[in-house]
């Protein structure tokens, strides 16, 4: 059976806990045997990471060992899935540059704070988006530094409010990417301020679809050498 490990906790705000029970729903729905736990200690055992299909972090700030950091992206790297959302995957630990590095972004503001309302477009005819129409969020519209190598499949236009960024002009942040770790699947969508976001629509169906396409990666990479990635001068 396909196996799920969630993580939840950190800043209480993103309603770590709801958003765990929307995410578990939909992994067991899919028939997947999930595991939740509220304890970042369950990253420090790096051969019980390994043998999940899907990891989902759900972790605002916090901080992470550079050892239970490094065993997430080892099993990352052998193709455990990763997958989540808004601040719970690339706002979490912000001292960790292989966590950002992994998870393609980290978040540097959201102007205007909760309640701006702007449009998510998909950009992308991928079958993770495929069928989805565009729609209207009133949330907070995240501004990240992106990994120019990530795999975008939805964006917003950054000019809903003015502030201290505006004179740079209007861009199309990415909302929805994949992207590759080693052998392993990457999905984040930075939709989910509040759980009543994705507990339901395009948002809802996005994650769903993301969070299952990401699980699938351990079986792929099945007899596949991820050494082949490995470089043993990288300091984190």
């Amino acid at each position: 059976m396909t196996k799920a490990l969630i993580v939840w906790g950190g800043w209480d705000g993103h309603e770590p806990d709801k958003v765990a029970a929307i995410f578990r729903e939909m992994l067991e729905t899919a028939g997947m045997d999930v595991t939740v736990s509220d304890s970042l200690d369950v990253f420090d055992d790096a051969e019980a990471l390994r043998t999940n299909d899907l990891i989902v972090p759900i972790w605002t700030d916090g901080t992470l060992s550079r050892e239970a950091a490094t065993n997430v992206a080892e099993a990352v790297a052998r193709g455990t899935g990763l997958a989540g959302c808004h601040g719970g995957m690339c706002d979490a630990f912000r001292s960790s540059p292989l966590w950002q590095f992994m998870t393609g972004a980290n978040w540097v503001a959201h102007p205007g704070g909760d309640g701006v309302t702007y449009r998510v477009q998909i950009t992308s005819d991928d079958p993770l988006v495929a069928g989805l129409p565009d729609f209207d969020v009133k949330s907070e519209q995240y501004y990240l530094h992106i990994d120019p190598a990530n795999t975008v499949l939805a964006i917003t236009r950054t000019d809903a409010v003015t502030w201290y960024h505006s004179p740079n002009g209007p861009v199309d942040m990415p909302v929805v990417w994949t992207r590759s770790w080693g052998l392993g699947r990457v999905y984040y969508n930075a939709l989910g301020h509040q759980a009543d976001i994705i507990a339901s629509g395009p948002a809802h169906e996005m994650l769903r679809r993301g969070l299952l396409w990401a699980a699938t990666g351990k079986a792929l990479a099945a007899g596949q050498d991820h050494t082949q990635f490995h470089s043993p001068g990288n300091h984190w």
